[in-house]
């Protein structure tokens, strides 16, 4: 009877699959009669900013009422539920992942990257709502990171998903993916110009018109649907904006400078501790360790918990009201260094509970972070420079410029931090401190490291897309789509007679030498034996071993183009033996590169 059952609802599932791949079938037939592709990316386009704007708003809802409901009455003192609230939630973030998504879902726009460069731009379904349940369970329950990292690539998904299901090709759908990344920045911040030139800045797609309509209509329709449900209120508020005063040029160049070295700084930092953490290999442990650190951390800087909003709409109001700092520290309000002191701690421990955060196994972004470290970078050093004295700055503009800063310099951003800055504070009146801090700090920082954090482990594993044109080609090009297996080889003990035989029935001047166990331990060259390939006299005695010369470089079966062609060009060989498992497996000639080469770069030249 069971077993009848099973038969049953596997044949249900069946015909409900033949369905649903005839219905897509239809609508592929439907789609490609009625509609061309770059009229459909328009339509998906604004789509997937309805979409992604829906995302982005139910994620700072569900993120908004957590957080609330967990620290409803924490005003009052010290609440020792600080020690427990952010390990519940990482344990919780890491039983999903574990238990329900089973894959990795951390450093969203890295995955974006990643899925460009080398997945043919395909997001894994469960990233549209995944990032979102897991990023509202580390962040309400108080992990220091942000949520908009977790969205944008929820975004991404969306639009990744959208395009396979069409079948659209590879520029379209990096174009779709982009577009639902502009429209989830457009709709949790609010700020559409922002999430187009994000998608064009930080995840490095070429700007063309035909890619920046699409990008406009999804960034504008997450942003109009987070204005239809959320309120046409800015983000963080500056109350007392004050005009830019060209007296304080040399202060906003000189927050600039410390903004570079704090990028760095947040960068170097991240990246070690998340190192450190991974290398724990029991999760529990891992959760252990991670969230009694972040727990202690946020205890005794309760300004820490969560994102860390209320701290930064005050300190862009010019004051410490939203400091949370209680009896612990109430003598430092007496004493402006005390304050001084405890606020740069502030700025460098964010860092440090971001990255716990995230490394023990809580999902989050450094959006948000990067805004906190902003933000309080700025009002720290207007206010340390105040207090000699000779100058009055203004400290809600110098933490707003601040933000920009940190995040030009973070992120390698300086774009997407002026426009960003200026459209979620409503502060336009900065573009000019704003433009001059943010090019400064991005100066200073690539003097350190030509790599933002999204982009670093990427570099490292030879994985990342950039805006070089002949380098994002080499990219996306796959080294088995060029090898080639029709050589034909010999043995090392084969005398010429049957060397001689390969040579009449090969199209090659190329002959792999392999011993008994198939490894390649040389290459004979036609023009090595043309002066004794008609000298019948030599063909049993004279042997393969004695013409057979080395191969100047070997390719690897995983090696990426990039470093295929470092061996073209060191060597200067046209042909370069492959080599799988130890054992030889074809050749790679440097013509077929070039011709697949070119045509790569009409598809991705096309968008």
């Amino acid at each position: 009877m069971i077993t009848f059952a099973i038969q049953i609802r596997l044949l249900m599932l069946s015909f409900i699959n033949f369905k649903r791949q005839r219905f897509s079938r239809r609508i592929l037939i439907w789609r490609n009669k009625k509609i061309s592709e770059k009229k459909f990316v328009l339509i998906l386009s604004f789509v997937i900013g309805i979409l992604s704007g829906l995302a982005a708003v139910l994620l700072k809802s569900t993120v908004h009422y957590t957080h609330h409901f967990l620290t409803n009455g924490f005003e009052d003192g010290f609440n020792y539920l600080f020690l427990i609230l952010p390990l519940i939630g990482i344990l919780l973030t890491v039983l999903y992942v574990k238990f329900v998504v089973k894959d990795n879902i951390g450093h969203g726009v890295s995955k974006i990257l990643y899925a460009l460069s080398k997945n043919n731009g395909r997001i894994k379904g469960h990233n549209n709502y995944s990032s979102i349940v897991a990023s509202t369970l580390t962040i309400g329950f108080g992990g220091s990171v942000g949520a908009e990292a977790p969205i944008v690539l929820t975004g991404a998904s969306i639009g990744s998903t959208l395009g396979h299901y069409f079948r659209l090709n590879f520029k379209s759908i990096a174009l779709l993916l982009a577009c639902g990344a502009a429209g989830a920045i457009g709709g949790i911040f609010k700020a559409p110009i922002a999430g187009m030139i994000f998608a064009l800045e930080v995840l490095m797609l070429d700007l063309t018109l035909t890619s920046i309509v699409p990008l406009l209509i999804s960034s504008v329709t997450g942003a109009t649907v987070a204005y239809f449900l959320m309120g046409e209120g800015v983000v963080l508020s500056v109350a007392n904006t004050q005009p830019f005063g060209l007296n304080n040029i040399p202060f906003y160049i000189l927050l600039g400078l410390l903004s570079g070295l704090i990028s760095y700084y947040f960068t170097k930092t991240t990246m070690r501790i998340e190192s450190s953490l991974h290398k724990i290999k029991n999760i529990f442990v891992k959760v252990l360790l991670g969230g009694v650190s972040l727990a202690g951390i946020i205890f005794v800087f309760p300004s820490l918990y969560g994102e860390g909003t209320q701290t930064l709409q005050s300190l862009l109001n010019g004051n410490t009201d939203g400091l949370s700092v209680d009896s612990l520290f109430s003598f430092i309000f007496d004493n402006r260094w005390y304050l001084l002191v405890y606020i740069g701690l502030l700025l460098l421990l964010k860092v440090v509970a971001m990255a716990i955060t995230n490394g023990s196994g809580g999902v989050g972004g450094i959006f948000g972070p990067t805004l906190f470290v902003g933000g309080v970078t700025g009002y720290w050093l207007s206010d340390f420079i105040n207090s000699f004295g000779f100058v009055k700055l203004p400290l809600g503009n110098f933490a707003l410029v601040g933000m920009a800063g940190l995040m030009a310099g973070v992120m390698h951003a300086p774009l997407t931090a002026i426009f960003l800055i200026a459209e979620i504070t409503g502060g336009y009146s900065l573009f000019i401190p704003l433009m001059i801090t943010s090019t400064i700090a991005y100066i200073t920082i690539i003097w350190f490291t030509k790599h933002s954090i999204y982009t670093h482990r990427l570099a490292e594993r030879g994985e990342l897309l950039t805006h070089h044109k002949d380098e994002v080609v080499l990219t996306l090009m796959k080294l088995d789509s060029v090898i080639e297996k029709d050589f034909i080889s010999v043995g090392i003990d084969d005398p010429l007679g049957k060397l001689i035989e390969a040579v009449s029935k090969s199209r090659r001047n190329i002959f792999p030498v392999l011993n008994n166990e198939d490894e390649l331990v040389g290459i004979v060259l036609l023009d090595n034996i043309r002066e004794i390939m008609f000298q019948r006299e030599k063909y049993d005695d004279t042997f393969v071993s004695d013409v057979m010369v080395s191969p100047p470089e070997m390719v690897d079966v995983m090696d990426n183009m990039d470093i295929v062609m470092k061996k073209f060009n060191s060597s200067g060989a046209w042909n370069l033996p492959v080599i799988k498992d130890g054992k030889y497996f074809g050749f790679v000639s440097k013509s077929k590169i070039f011709n697949a080469y070119r045509d790569v770069l009409v598809q991705v030249s096309e968008y």
